[in-house]
C-alpha cells in the first residue's frame, strides 16, 4: 500500500494528510477548494483537478469531507469514488456519517470488487496533527488488516468494531459521550464564577481528581482563555449530535443529556455561532 488518495482537505483532512506525506506515502489529494490543501501540496501532495483522477491508479482512498450529503457524493455522483477506483482498491471513509449510508457504501463498493471501511475519528485538530487520533473502524477483518499501518501514522488509538457501520456507530458513542463531558466543563466553570471562585483555580484543582478528562484539560482551558477558535465546528457537533439522536430514535432509545446538549448547541448556531470550536458553548450560560 504505498498510493493514496485524500479526498478532503479541511481543519482536520489538513493533518492527517501531512502525516501521511511524513510516512512516506504517496499522496494524491482533491478537495472542493484548492487552497485548502496548498499546504500539503508545499510539502509533495499532488493536487488533482477531480476526484476521478485523484482515484485512479490508487490502493487506497481516504475521505474526510463534512456531512453526510457529501460522502454521498464523493461516492455515488457520476465519476466519483465507486465510478473511478479499480478493483481491489481500499476505501476509508474517516467521515463522521451515518451508519446506515455506511453500509450502503459497503455494499455498493462490493459489488464492484472493492473493500470499504468506515472509519471516523476522534481528537480533533490537535490529534489530527499529531497523529493521535483515535480511529473506529467497521467493516471485514481483512481489509481493516490491509489498512492498519495507514491508519497507525495518523492515530495512536486503531481499534476494530466489526461489521460495515459499527465505526459509525462508536463514533455516534464517543459523540454522545463527549456532549455530556463538555456540557459538564462549561457548567462547572459557570458554577465558579457564579460562586466567586478562582476559576483557572479551580480547574486546576479537580483536574487531578476524578474529575479529570480531556474536554477540561483541552476545551476547558480554552473557555477559560476566551479562546473559540475552531478545533471542531459548533455545525460539525451539531450533525454529529443530530446522527446519534436519528440513531437512538430509531431503537426507541431515549438519550435527554444528548438532547438538551444538542438544544444548547442549535441556539448557538441559531445565534450566528456555527463557525466557533465547541468550547463554545460556555456562551451558552453567560
Amino acid at each position: 500500500m504505498k498510493n493514496i488518495a485524500f479526498i478532503g482537505i479541511g481543519v482536520m483532512g489538513r493533518g492527517m494528510a501531512a502525516n501521511l506525506l511524513k510516512a512516506g506515502y504517496s499522496l494524491k489529494v482533491y478537495s472542493r477548494r484548492r487552497e485548502s490543501a496548498a499546504e500539503v501540496v508545499a510539502h509533495g501532495a499532488l493536487w488533482c483537478g477531480d476526484i476521478s483522477s485523484c482515484v485512479r491508479g490508487a490502493d487506497m482512498v481516504i475521505t474526510m469531507v463534512g456531512y453526510p450529503k457529501d460522502v454521498e457524493e464523493v461516492y455515488f455522483s457520476a465519476g466519483a469514488i465507486l465510478d473511478s477506483a479499480q478493483p481491489g482498491t481500499l476505501l476509508a471513509d474517516m467521515t463522521t456519517t451515518s451508519p446506515k449510508l455506511a453500509v450502503r457504501i459497503f455494499d455498493a463498493a462490493l459489488e464492484r470488487g472493492l473493500d470499504a471501511l468506515d472509519a471516523p475519528v476522534s481528537g480533533g485538530d490537535s490529534g489530527a496533527k499529531s497523529g493521535t487520533l483515535a480511529i473506529m473502524v467497521g467493516g471485514e477483518r481483512q481489509a481493516f488488516d490491509r489498512a492498519l499501518p495507514v491508519f497507525e501514522r495518523m492515530g495512536k488509538s486503531v481499534r476494530y468494531q466489526g461489521k460495515a457501520g459499527n465505526g459509525q456507530h462508536t463514533k455516534m458513542a464517543n459523540q454522545i459521550a463527549i456532549a455530556g463531558a463538555i456540557a459538564g466543563v462549561a457548567e462547572a466553570i459557570a458554577y465558579a464564577r457564579a460562586a466567586g471562585l478562582d476559576p483557572v483555580a479551580m480547574a486546576d484543582a479537580i483536574s487531578g481528581g476524578a474529575a479529570g478528562s480531556w474536554q477540561l484539560n483541552n476545551n476547558g482551558r480554552k473557555m477559560l482563555a476566551g479562546d473559540f477558535a475552531p478545533g471542531f465546528f459548533i455545525k460539525h457537533f451539531i450533525k454529529d449530535m443530530g446522527l446519534a439522536k436519528e440513531e437512538a430514535e430509531w431503537r426507541q432509545l431515549e438519550l435527554p443529556i444528548l438532547s438538551r446538549v444538542l438544544e444548547s448547541y442549535q441556539a448557538l448556531a441559531d445565534a450566528g455561532l456555527q463557525d466557533e470550536g465547541t468550547q463554545a458553548i460556555i456562551k451558552a450560560y453567560e
